[in-house]
Order: structure tokens, then sequence, then C-alpha cells
């Protein structure tokens, strides 16, 4: 299980949780996700600060994607540094986002399954990324 922020933690000592949201630009789904998706990350990042938040457009930063096949939108990837406890297609609805984010936080790292290659390739490069990077953030 990750840990939330507590007094005795600070954040800077907790490891980086990054959650990935891929769309693409020609994609107006994903235009209006993105207006479900940063209160919803912003709010967890009360909780838990360590959280770094993507928005990648899956053809502007292709090397990144690499193999990963995204073929439905909004996808949402959860790598954390135990694994990958979340990574698919999910319904544009706030309370859903909410729901699967926070199970996938909540879950502990001893129950965090394999995912296929291509989606653990891609969460190591992700893992890599340096905060403030292009593809952050959408904007609102």
């Amino acid at each position: 299980m990750l840990v939330a922020l507590s007094a005795a933690m600070p954040a800077a000592a907790l490891p980086p949780i990054h959650i990935a949201c891929l769309c693409a630009a020609w994609c107006r789904l994903c235009d209006a996700y993105a207006e479900v998706f940063n209160p919803v990350l912003a709010a967890l990042q009360l909780q838990w600060p360590q959280v770094v938040v993507h928005w990648i457009d899956i053809e502007d930063e292709a090397a990144l994607v690499g193999e990963l096949d995204v073929e439905t939108f909004p996808t949402v990837v959860v790598a954390t540094a135990a694994g990958v406890p979340f990574a698919g297609t999910i319904t544009p609805q706030a309370d859903t986002l909410q729901r699967v984010l926070r199970a996938a936080l909540a879950q502990p790292a001893a129950d965090t399954r394999r995912q296929a290659p291509e989606v653990e390739a891609f969460a190591a490069k992700l893992r890599l990324r340096v905060p403030g990077a292009t593809g952050q953030t959408p904007a609102p």
C-alpha cells in the first residue's frame, strides 16, 4: 500500500507516483476529459503530494509511449516504484477516476500484478521523466 502524507513523513521522502493520461490532440473526448482529470488529480495530490501528473499526447510523444497500443481514450496508467497497479481505459467521469485511482494507490505492492511488457516499458520511461517536462498537465 502506498503511504499518504502524514506529519511523520515529509513528501520529499516518499517515492513518486506517476499518473498518466494518454490522449490525442484530435480527440474531442480528451479535451473534455481534461476538465475532469485536472481537478481530480489536484485533490488527490493533497493526500498524496508525491503524485506526478502526466498528460501525454500519444502522437507528440510517440517515443515515450513506445509500443504501448492505445486503442481507446482516455487511457490512464499509474506507475509506482513497486509496479503498475492500474493501466487501462476509463470512462470519463470524475467519480470513476477517483475510485480507480484510490484503489490503485491503496493496493499493497505485493498485490501489484505484472502488466504486458509494453505497459511495463512505458511505465519505466514514465518513472524517469522529470516533473515539469512537456506533457505534464493539460491546460484548463
